[in-house]
Formats: structure tokens, sequence, C-alpha cells
């Protein structure tokens, strides 16, 4: 199984920099995305939609005005359990379920990128498209093959249209076997 998704967080009414993350994952080869919320604007939910890719969406705390759209989108209250083939997902907007209760755990909220081991689950927070906190539009691709997880951390400065990356490998040794 060798899965590439896509994933972000917190775009907060920034639809031009979440639709140049969207850009740069479908380039790195994202097939899935993760959204973990505060789109606060309908154009942002629309972005993942037009992408055309399977895609899991959970409404962030700022994002009630957007509640009465859950029936045209993929979207859902936080905590969403879900699976991409073998891999079970928890995907949430708000740090508050941070129980290691499966393989991959995904937050937005905190506007900072993190991502760590700890038992057999990923946590990952791919950080903020919106840089209002960081100054960078952010978002992560996470490779799984094998038990082993690769994670790109992909950014941009505001001021910027080049991306820059950095790797996290974690070995199947480290992970949940799925």
């Amino acid at each position: 199984m060798n899965l590439k998704i896509g994933i972000l967080s917190d775009p907060h009414r920034r639809s031009d920099l979440q639709k140049s993350a969207l850009e740069k994952l479908l380039q790195e080869g994202a097939c899935t995305l993760l959204h973990a919320g505060d789109f606060c604007i309908e154009e942002n939910l629309r972005q993942l939609e037009e992408t055309g890719l399977p895609y899991a969406a959970v409404f962030g705390n700022n994002d009630r005005s957007l509640l009465p759209l859950a029936s045209f989108y993929r979207i859902k209250k936080e905590p969403w359990y879900l699976k991409i083939d073998a891999l079970t997902v928890k995907l949430m907007h708000l740090p508050y379920y941070l129980t290691p209760d499966t393989d991959l755990i995904v937050y937005g909220h905190t506007h900072r990128f993190a991502c760590e081991f700890k038992g057999s689950s990923l946590y990952l927070n791919p950080g903020e498209l919106c840089g209002r906190e960081s100054g960078q539009c952010e978002c992560a691709l996470l490779e799984y093959d094998r038990g082993e997880w690769k994670i790109t951390h992909l950014f941009r400065p505001l001021s910027s249209e080049v991306w820059k990356q950095e790797n996290f490998l974690f070995p199947s040794s480290t992970s949940a076997s799925a």
C-alpha cells in the first residue's frame, strides 16, 4: 500500500493561499486530501471539491456559518474517524482528542507544524495555510508505504511563490502495522 495524502488546515478566508497549497500538493502526487478546518468561507470548501480527489474535512472553531453546507461537501464535526485503505485516521481541528486510538491523528488550530510518534500513532499538524502566525503558507504531504512514514512539510513565505520543504522519516519499527 503506497499512499500519498495531502494535509491542510487553517486557511482563514485565504482562498488564494489554499489554492496555491492545493496546486503544490497535486504537483507532488497527493491522491487524497485531509483538511483540519477553519475554512471560514465556502470558497475554501469548493476548492477541495474542485480538485476531483477524495477528501475529508472537519469544521473548525471559526466555521459555524458553514454548518448548513455539510450536506454539500464531505465535511463533518470533529473528531471524524475514517479509513484510507488500511490506515485508520482521526481528523479534528481542535487538539482536544489527542488519544492514540488510530494510526494517524491529524489536527489543526495551533497554526504550528508538528509531527511526532506517540506509541504507534503519528500525530500531525500541517501548520497554517493563512500565514497569520508564521508568515508562511504551510501544508504537509504524508507518504505511507509498508509501515514506513515520510512526512514532507511544505512551506513558502507569504512574500514568495517558491515552496521549500523539510522531510521527516519514520521507519516501520516506530509505526503501527497497517
